[in-house]
């Protein structure tokens, strides 16, 4: 099952195993079962702490592998062949239940294993999702840490018709004691959140209790942490406050226009950057949005104040906002209704639940035409709708999908309304702008790739001022029209809207509030707080 390069990789982890670990199969006669015993059989033979064990009562769900600890009683099954983007949540589930130390802080260890409610976790996953393994890895982990904490990560390209009967249209889907319990990537943060009553209000007195900072950041993503770094590079107090590290990048599957680096993807990179913005001890508070922000002059300390919606606030003599974009939406009659139903955002996530069906992709931008090629390959056939007489693509993608068979392109089609049957999408209602007449697709996906929406109405109270799209007007320095305020990246009025572009947005903002704090005097509280 696995090649020898590969074997001798995975040696080399499980040398690292602590104590035994059990490998309980339930197999059927499915070809999948045989790959999964051979994996299972390749990987006890790389070490004498790990033993096989068949066991046909183990599991209804079949076929299925459990990682297990005989010593501390803890259980994480595979349902389905955990290759792909999930092969690294096997070989950690490995290590963890073999007593390998996680990467985890003894606060958020401590708060794992408190936890008294059983819960047992259902992940469904496609192979080829790139958000999937975060869901699975933190639920592994928990269930590695805690015995009353199960998890089964389940593929659902092998399991088509349990995927069918709960009505699974997007993936990451988790099911927590029999009932939907979230969709769509979720850090380990956010998990403990909802199921630790009371973390939440913990972590905003937390945060309440911080110091004032020289320089706020408030979002997580390459802007954010370019500024948080050369913030923190001039030996000033820094902090930065996102819902989550990484922003938008972690969505991107391929990344091949970073200068230096040839191909990576969206989440090794945001993996680089916070452990770059950590290693100058910033202070990074995650699952946190922003809800107002206040300037110095209004405020009776004479900081800059962040309100979040936790309740909290942060205070701070500067503040650089990169609250960054997300995906733009439709917005007409059905699309709220089937989000995650058939309607998606995600082709590299969602499309192998769709295999052989007929899907829409809305939009003919770059975007677009690259979810279009990437779904031809699965689905049974893609139909592009773009609103312009003309695509907005690269040509060399454009040539690639007019020779694809099985995409089809309509200009000139304003959708007008998403079509289903109550628990999922069964078609389009598109309008063709030149006759004006209504025509419908019958579908089962509708994948929306038609720009973005910056992350600004936050600000609407404010005194920062947005532009007519909602953008965060800057000027040549990234200073906002609000005092000590500056922003970066994707939110700000900046053109082109590239990784590349924030990671230098976000640099020029933070020597902007730099060079603003020396020439501005420190409010007296801060002497107090020093």
């Amino acid at each position: 099952m696995l090649d020898q390069a590969m074997k001798q990789q995975l040696k080399s982890y499980l040398e690292h195993l602590k104590t035994n670990v059990r490998l309980r199969l339930a197999l059927d006669d499915s070809d999948t079962a045989q790959k999964l015993n051979a994996l299972a059989t390749d990987i006890a033979s790389l070490s004498s702490k790990i033993e096989v064990v068949t066991d046909a009562d183990a599991s209804e769900r079949k076929p299925q592998m459990v990682v297990e600890s005989p010593e501390r009683g803890t259980a994480i099954g595979f349902a389905g062949l955990p290759m792909g983007h999930e092969f690294t949540s096997l070989v950690l589930a490995l290590l963890h239940s073999g007593g390998h130390p996680m990467k985890l802080d003894a606060e958020t260890i401590e708060q794992i294993a408190a936890l008294d409610n059983e819960l047992k976790v259902e992940i469904f996953i496609s192979l080829s999702c790139q958000n999937c393994p975060e869901v699975v890895q933190a639920f592994n982990m928990m269930a590695a840490i805690n015995p009353a904490i199960t998890t089964t990560m389940i593929d659902g390209a092998a399991f088509q018709e349990e995927v069918k009967s709960r009505d699974i249209m997007a993936v990451p889907s988790v099911f927590v004691n029999g009932e939907l319990f979230g969709q769509g990537r979720m850090s380990l943060e956010e998990i403990l959140n909802k199921v630790d009553r009371g973390a939440a209000a913990k972590k905003a007195d937390k945060i309440n209790q911080q110091a004032p900072f020289d320089v706020l950041v408030v979002g997580g993503g390459p802007a954010g942490s370019s500024a948080a770094i050369y913030a923190a590079r001039k030996g000033i107090r820094t902090g930065v406050v996102a819902d989550r590290f990484g922003g938008q990048v972690q969505d991107t599957m391929a990344i091949e226009n970073f200068i230096s680096v040839k191909a990576t993807t969206g989440p090794k990179l945001v993996a680089s950057l916070e452990e770059h913005v950590k290693e100058y001890g910033v202070e990074v508070m995650t699952e946190q949005r922003a809800a107002n922000i206040i300037g110095a002059e209004e405020t009776s300390d004479g900081y800059i104040h962040v309100e979040l919606e936790s309740g909290a606030v942060l205070k701070a003599r500067s503040v650089i906002t990169s609250t960054g974009a997300r995906w733009r939406e439709m917005n007409v009659p059905g699309e709220q209704e089937y989000r995650n139903k058939g309607v998606a955002y995600c082709p590299h996530c969602d499309g192998p639940l769709f295999k052989g069906k007929r899907t829409a992709v809305i939009g003919g931008g770059n975007s677009g035409i690259e979810a279009a090629i990437d779904l031809a390959g699965i689905v049974e056939h893609v139909t592009v709708l773009e609103f312009a007489d003309t695509l907005r693509a690269d040509q060399v993608l454009i040539d690639k999908a007019n020779a694809t068979a099985n995409i089809e392109i309509i200009t000139l089609a304003e959708t007008t309304q998403v079509l289903g049957d109550g628990t999922r999408v069964t078609g389009l209602e598109y309008k063709d702008r030149t006759s004006g007449e209504l025509k419908q697709l019958a579908l089962s996906g509708i994948f929306v790739q038609i720009g973005l929406v910056p992350n600004s109405e936050w600000l609407k109270d404010s005194k920062v001022a947005l532009s007519s799209r909602g953008e965060i007007e800057v000027d040549a320095h990234g200073a906002t029209s609000l005092s000590g305020v500056f922003a970066a990246g994707d939110v700000t009025t900046v053109p082109y809207k590239q990784i590349i572009i924030a990671m230098g947005e976000g640099a020029k903002a933070s020597l902007g509030a730099f060079d603003y704090l020396i020439r501005t005097p420190a409010p007296v509280a801060s002497e107090q707080a020093a």
